[in-house]
């Protein structure tokens, strides 16, 4: 057995627990969790500050680890894609090296699951290894080609099926974002999925992304001229871009919108209405890494959204850690309580990607990780900034 005790614990699904302790089993499973006097002939741990369980990363490309540093920040949406894609020779060594390397990163800063974006197998064998839990979305895109949907669909059915044979990880098929997917790649996605499943999306990074589903005008036309593509089979929908993949996907899936920098509140409120099993999904610091943009987080609160945190990849990060995430929200819109930030990164993201059986909160039965954040803890008044993650039950 092993007691870890702090300032103060937030098990997430109940109320902080002021001077608390976690009891863990020798596999790591809590076996009990109270206030500390409760645990007095006991051998306990006791770190300064405050305990968490383990974050969960509901949005990462882990397979770009390699390109960390390749693409300038600032550089808006579009550039960053095409700057993205033009990166194709390099050595599959170093590829795999970066994805284990980073992989063992995100352990040792809290992270106990990950939604990762796979357009290639390059991430199966890290997986297949891995103390993490992932959930792979095989993310489809033909570029708005029609004539491209069918081999599209061929392809990345190669890539689920290496991933498939992770019987360890969850997975499913998805869309790459509402102005890379046409109708029909769309259609096929949606008969794919099932209630089980969650969807991921890109949604609403940049104020192009509207304009181009809404009108069909504005920047994305010149984007897919540099691909080779004069023109693209979008009928334009006359609203903004979120309502696109709501026509086409199912709402009896969990759909968990990526970055949503651009979503407004009348956005957020249609969502919410058109399923029931929406989470989004926010990427501070790669938002700011490429267009220097946040979303408005009240609008979301004022929801009652189910919010989660993501890393994005490190093509647009300087670190893959959820506590890094949080520091910068808590930094720019400093008015979110800690407790409602804390669920994002644990409990909500946890049910997003449907591994809240095990993880997400300090429960009895849970294996979820222990994170110790050392901080001056102040009868509930404390501040993150300056603080670092630490996983205690490695």
């Amino acid at each position: 057995m092993r007691y870890y005790s702090a300032d103060c614990i937030y098990p997430i699904s109940q109320a902080p627990i002021k001077n608390g302790v976690v009891a863990l089993d020798d596999q790591g499973v809590i076996t009990s969790i109270g206030k500390k006097e409760a645990f007095a002939s006991q051998n306990i741990h006791h770190t300064k500050g405050i305990i968490l369980p383990g974050f969960i990363n509901t949005h990462c490309h882990l397979e770009l680890s390699h390109l960390k540093g390749k693409v300038g920040t600032g550089t808006g949406l579009i550039d960053f894609l095409k700057k993205v894609v033009a990166f194709r020779d390099t050595d599959p060594a170093f590829i795999l090296q970066r994805i284990k390397e980073e992989d063992a990163y995100m352990l040792q800063e809290g992270i106990v699951a990950v939604g990762d974006i796979s357009n290639s197998i390059d991430t199966t064998l890290t997986k297949k290894n891995s103390a993490i839990r992932y959930y792979t979305f095989v993310e489809m895109f033909d570029f708005m080609q029609s004539s491209m949907t069918q081999a599209t669909i061929q392809q990345y059915e190669e890539v689920f099926k290496a991933h498939e044979a992770n019987e360890k990880n969850n997975k499913s098929k998805v869309p790459h974002a509402p102005y890379t997917v046409t109708s029909s790649l769309m259609k096929f996605i949606a008969e794919q999925s099932t209630p089980a499943d969650t969807i991921s999306i890109h949604n609403q990074e940049t104020p192009p992304e509207n304009e181009f589903l809404e009108t069909k005008t504005g920047a994305f036309n010149a984007f897919f001229k540099h691909f080779g593509f004069n023109n693209v089979d979008l009928e334009p929908i006359g609203n903004s871009a979120i309502h696109y993949p709501m026509a086409y996907l199912n709402p009896k899936s969990k759909t968990l919108f990526v970055h949503n920098t651009q979503t407004t509140k009348e956005d957020i409120e249609a969502a919410q209405q058109w399923s029931d099993k929406v989470y989004w999904a926010t990427c501070p610091n790669a938002n700011l890494y490429i267009e220097n943009a946040l979303p408005n987080y009240q609008w979301f609160l004022d929801n009652n959204s189910k919010m989660t945190i993501g890393t994005d990849s490190l093509t647009s990060n300087w670190q893959l850690s959820i506590w890094e995430e949080i520091k910068t929200i808590n930094k720019f819109q400093s008015y979110i309580p800690h407790q409602d930030l804390f669920k994002w990164a644990c409990l909500n993201g946890a049910e997003a990607l449907s591994f809240d059986d095990q993880l997400g909160s300090l429960e009895v039965g849970k294996k979820p990780g222990i994170v110790s954040i050392e901080l001056d803890y102040n009868d509930g008044d404390f501040n993150i900034q300056g603080t670092q993650a630490k996983r205690l039950d490695l």
